[in-house]
């Protein structure tokens, strides 16, 4: 009979380069501890990389920049899934989601109805930041993202092209949804949403704060 960690290995093999592996996919080949203990000699042998508690993935190797990480959207969205939780980015996350930025957060920040938790990958930090059940209750596929990354960010600082680009984002909005995403968001933030919406493009300026 092939040991545990000869049916990992076997398994893993199947897996795509830079996938993301859990111990949960071994479930029925062994113990937890045994699972647990064949990731760890595999991950001694080079087969997999140790991501962070829990999360591994199979090496990746690119020409020109060596080693890769996994994708880090996919990384929190493959730990929400697994850990059955809801998440959704906050902050200049949330702005470079919209596409609303080309600058690559270092601090991928995603609030939670889960647990507190932290992902380091090389520079880059993925944190999951327990939330109000308030907060985790928008609908909207883009006000959501809008009124969170706001709520984080604030509203001083952004440029008329920004400006811009939400109201667009905002008017394409299902406006049900965005009248019901308005009515839970802050007061400062619903202010400033619907004037940024009254505002004609001809004359874009920053709202009254």
């Amino acid at each position: 009979m092939e040991s545990v960690q000869k049916n990992i290995e076997n398994r893993i093999s199947r897996f795509k380069k830079g996938e993301l592996i859990f111990p949960a996919d071994f479930r029925g080949l062994g113990s937890t501890t045994a699972i647990k203990m064949a990731l760890s000699r595999l991950t001694t042998k080079g087969k997999l990389r140790r991501l962070s508690h829990g999360i591994y993935y199979r090496p990746k190797m690119d020409a020109l920049f060596g080693e890769l990480y996994p994708n880090p959207e996919k990384v929190a969205q493959a730990v929400a899934q697994k850990e059955k939780v809801r998440i959704m980015p906050t902050g200049s996350e949330a702005l470079h989601a919209l596409g609303l930025t080309t600058q690559v957060p270092v601090r991928r920040i995603y609030l939670t109805d889960g647990e507190n938790r932290q992902i380091k990958m090389g520079k880059t930090y993925i944190e999951f930041k327990h939330t109000t059940p308030k907060k985790m209750s928008y609908q909207g596929k883009l006000s959501s993202l809008i009124i969170l990354a706001l709520m984080e960010i604030g509203t001083e600082s952004l440029s008329d092209e920004v400006l811009k680009k939400l109201k667009h984002l905002l008017l394409h909005e299902n406006k049900s949804v965005l009248v019901k995403d308005l009515a839970m968001a802050p007061t400062r933030i619903y202010d400033f949403i619907i004037k940024l919406i009254a505002v004609g493009d001809d004359q874009m300026v920053k709202p009254d704060r």
